[in-house]
């Protein structure tokens, strides 16, 4: 638990009770009557209403229409099963910003549905909550179904052969064995949809704010840190509320498995039924995933003359961008790939140590360690970006001007992913296991790499590519500390949307598209990767 503890502390704590500490002082006095001002502000009430009502509503329709998919991916056997599970994927690396621009045009005024039908749904809850799906999707796919695949099937098997139904096999047996990553699954939604900011600011119209959205106004339009203190405060009590639930509810669920090979539980679909399931699960991607991404790829070719390369020609130099960049804004892609595979290292090794303490302690101290790894996902970004540049600099820390800076941002977001993901299958594994191989002789770190490894190897390549995704997709705390001659994806995205005019949209879109193909062939590499014992991940 060290070393986990130590990067929370130094990258996260300290620069987020720097902001807050600068927010509620004034002149070296806390000002706590600041608190109670805002909280009773009807204004902000609606605020933490409409944030709470929204993620829950947004957390059940992701769960309703993801678990078919999960359930499809984990015991299906079809082709193009890889290619579908890379692009479901896909959506969660984009920014949130690309994410509420693509939705704009799709359910916006000369959108899609308005071309067709004449149906607007902009400055709607069900636009909102319509891009929060597209942009979880894989979150329940890859969570649950990477325990899923693993679960011996012969089990539900057994139950119906002594009299149960399809259903009350499933819902006696594979449920209650699944509880632990469906409730991860949907923390882990809950709690990006409860900080949801670009898809908000750009679906939600004047109508429609979340705490995320009223800090970024507080602290960058109106300049009034003590307000935005405090509801960064909330925020805080709030997610530490919804993870003490979490730990005290689904912990006592948990069990040992009987986990095999994800290779021999996956077979082709049989009957009318199981190829019905298949259908819907595709239509559903189609709809929801894969049309949204090709509004991004034919809004990057429409050209001012017509399709054609226009907006690609112009990524290449820094000058036609009106001094939107110092760089080329090409240059942002060796930089996010770059970025993400740092912040992928850190994210593996801080968040596979922390998952491996909560398995092997028990008590409150390591409930209270979980809680802590799940902040980030619960925290302002605008926030931790602030905190970083008023915290950290100064010896030993002065790390303003350092590259590492960036990584170690979107590590942040990456080690809950690598939690969440590695901690229902390792403490599925059976501990008489690693109890036989001590009695063998096996040092600790050989028991690891023999009993633990090969059961655990799938959900740690999942991990990392959900680190690997994550980084890639930050914008939060990035668009902050990214240096101009050194922008990410996003950031570069971000700042050409800001500006006027079409050439600016267009490339936008061209880096967009090209974020989405970079993210697309590294998933598609990762399903390639291959354990020697389990022929999976």
């Amino acid at each position: 638990m060290a070393l986990p503890l130590a990067f929370f502390g130094v990258f996260f704590a300290y620069p987020v009770a720097s902001i807050v500490g600068r927010g509620l002082k004034d002149d070296g006095q806390w000002q706590f009557a600041r608190v109670g001002e805002v909280i009773t502000d009807p204004r902000i009430g609606h605020v933490l209403w409409f944030t709470t009502w929204q993620a829950a509503a947004s957390t059940a329709l992701t769960l309703l229409l993801a678990l078919p998919g999960a359930y499809v991916l984990a015991r299906f056997d079809f082709p193009g099963k890889r290619l579908l599970r890379a692009v479901v994927t896909v959506p969660f690396v984009l920014p949130t910003v690309v994410v509420g621009s693509a939705f704009l045009a799709l359910l916006g005024h000369g959108g899609l549905l308005d071309e067709l039908w004449g149906v607007r749904l902009d400055t709607t809850v069900w636009a909102i909550l319509l891009a929060h799906v597209f942009f979880n999707y894989a979150v329940v796919v890859r969570t649950v179904g990477g325990l899923w695949a693993q679960l011996d099937p012969r089990q539900e098997e057994a139950a119906r052969v002594l009299g149960a139904g399809r259903f009350a096999a499933w819902r006696r047996v594979t449920l209650p064995a699944l509880v632990p990553a469906i409730a991860a699954a949907a923390l882990m939604v809950f709690l990006f949809t409860f900080t949801s900011f670009g898809v908000i600011q750009i679906l939600g119209g004047p109508r429609y704010a979340t705490l995320e959205v009223e800090i970024y106004q507080q602290t960058a339009q109106l300049l009034d840190l003590p307000t935005a203190a405090v509801l960064t405060l909330v925020q805080f009590a709030a997610v530490a509320a919804l993870l003490g639930v979490h730990a005290r509810t689904v912990r006592r669920r948990e069990a040992t498995l009987h986990l095999v090979d994800a290779a021999g539980t996956a077979r082709r679909p049989r009957g009318a039924a199981e190829w019905t399931l298949l259908g819907s699960v595709l239509a559903v991607v189609a709809l929801l995933v894969v049309v949204p991404l090709l509004v991004l790829v034919l809004r990057s070719f429409d050209g001012p003359d017509g399709y054609g390369l226009t907006y690609y020609r112009a990524l290449a130099s820094a000058g036609e961008n009106g001094g939107t960049f110092v760089v080329a804004p090409l240059e942002a892609i060796g930089n996010s790939l770059a970025y993400g595979l740092a912040a992928t290292a850190i994210a593996v090794v801080v968040g596979g140590l922390a998952a491996a303490a909560l398995t092997r302690r028990e008590g409150r101290l390591v409930r209270g360690f979980d809680a802590l790894l799940m902040l980030p996902l619960g925290t302002s970004a605008v926030t931790v970006g602030f905190g970083f540049l008023i915290s950290l600099d100064e010896p030993p820390l002065d790390l303003r001007t350092s590259w590492i800076l960036v990584p170690l941002a979107q590590a942040l977001v990456g080690v809950p992913f690598v939690v969440r993901t590695m901690l229902p299958v390792l403490r599925a594994v059976d501990a008489r296991l690693r109890e036989a191989a001590a009695v063998l002789g096996a040092s600790p770190l050989r028991a690891w790499r023999e009993v633990d490894l090969p059961l655990v190897g799938r959900a740690l390549a999942v991990a990392a590519g959900f680190a690997f995704a994550v980084s890639l997709g930050e914008f939060g705390a990035t668009v902050f500390i990214a240096r101009p001659d050194s922008p990410t994806l996003p950031v570069a995205v971000a700042r050409l949307l800001g500006r006027p005019g079409e050439m600016n949209y267009g490339q936008a879109m061209a880096l967009s598209t090209i974020l989405m193909l970079v993210c697309a062939v590294a998933l598609l590499v990762l399903e390639r990767v291959r354990t020697d014992r389990t022929g999976e991940f």
